[in-house]
């Protein structure tokens, strides 16, 4: 049965495991907050893979947005494979992995370290090489994730990072958000019977976009992950700008077009889009809380909670996971262990 399996179960953890983290870790990255006030960082790098890149993704807008710090994305390969590092000036260079093994991120962590950069790991694993080659560690207390698919290591990841920008910014309103956090979500999966219908009318889709703006294109990258790895379809994200720069071509009559969109700035911009999408003849599944969004779908798809903006992407990725989820078992293969995939990846 599909809620014996351990991705159902780990997805229906995340309250839980949210708020464990949430209560466990907060000393600990108000600590952390407070020394990295006091350091000369004017920048950060991300080091990370897959589900984790995905976690950047939203740090480039949190971080960007709220502590005004730029946000890059690393690039692993420049240590491990060139051995031509860039030079790290007044950075807080973060590595981002949930088994915290990964040879590339590590060496990332290490150079940055080595060069005198302030380093901080977020790992499910606090004894693993990413957490001792980092100055600061902020363990993600998810438990064990048995099943291939990250689910509740990626939220975790995401509130690890919300927790930081707070501290950074040293804002207990914030923290206040993000307390409530774990309760919202607990709403968000009662969407799990209907996402389920809606799953089977896309029994055979082969291909398919996801579409995020601001805070939730990491929720587009992130949903377009579990698809692809879960059932198979070439399931390609894209912000809805990005989009409309050459791929809208690909939008012919029934193209399926799941939009990711919470209330927030971004409400104009992906109304304006969705019209877009129905003048060419797109199917559009739209996952939001905003009622103006959902009357224009073929498949609307209600969020049960509103939160700001800037927490969305922590309670917005659960419909993805929900969808693949369902996806995947309505196309009768096994959601804990999809081909050719292995729990730990260790890249270089």
């Amino acid at each position: 049965m599909l809620t014996e399996s351990h991705l159902y179960q780990e997805i229906h953890a995340q309250p839980g495991v949210l708020e464990n983290l949430f209560h466990t870790e907060r000393e600990n990255i108000q600590r952390i907050g407070s020394a990295l006030r006091r350091e000369r960082i004017t920048n950060v790098f991300i080091a990370a893979r897959g589900t984790s890149d995905n976690a950047g993704r939203y740090a480039q807008y949190l971080l960007g947005a709220v502590n005004r710090l730029p946000v890059g994305l690393a690039t692993p390969s420049l240590y491990t494979i060139y051995h031509r590092p860039p030079v790290f000036h007044d950075a807080l260079v973060i590595g981002i992995s949930q088994s915290g093994a990964s040879p590339d991120i590590v060496s990332v962590i290490a150079e940055a370290s080595q060069q005198g950069a302030v380093t901080l790991a977020l790992t499910n694993q606090p004894t693993s090489p990413l957490a001792q080659a980092a100055r600061h560690v902020i363990p993600l207390h998810a438990g064990a994730e048995k099943s291939v698919a990250a689910t509740k290591t990626y939220t975790t990841q995401l509130m690890a990072l919300a927790m930081l920008s707070a501290s950074l910014a040293d804002a207990s309103s914030m923290f206040d958000v993000l307390e409530q956090v774990p309760a919202h979500l607990a709403r968000m999966l009662e969407m799990n019977e209907t996402i389920a219908r809606a799953a089977e009318r896309y029994r055979y889709m082969r291909v398919c976009v996801v579409i995020g703006r601001g805070y939730n294109y990491a929720t587009a990258f992130e949903t377009a992950l579990k698809i692809k790895e879960l059932t198979y379809v070439l399931a390609e994200p894209y912000s809805s700008a990005d989009f409309m720069h050459g791929p809208v071509a690909l939008v012919e009559e029934a193209f399926p077009t799941i939009v990711m969109a919470p209330s927030g700035w971004m409400l104009n911009e992906m109304r304006g889009f969705i019209h877009t999408l129905r003048e060419r003849g797109a199917e559009v599944i739209v996952m939001s809380d905003a009622a103006e969004l959902l009357a224009l779908a073929r498949v609307p798809l209600r969020f049960p909670v509103s939160v700001p903006e800037w927490v969305s992407p922590l309670v917005s990725i659960v419909p993805g996971q929900l969808f693949a989820m369902h996806l995947a078992h309505v196309r009768d293969y096994d959601v804990d262990h999809p081909r050719g995939l292995r729990k730990i990846t260790e890249t270089h």
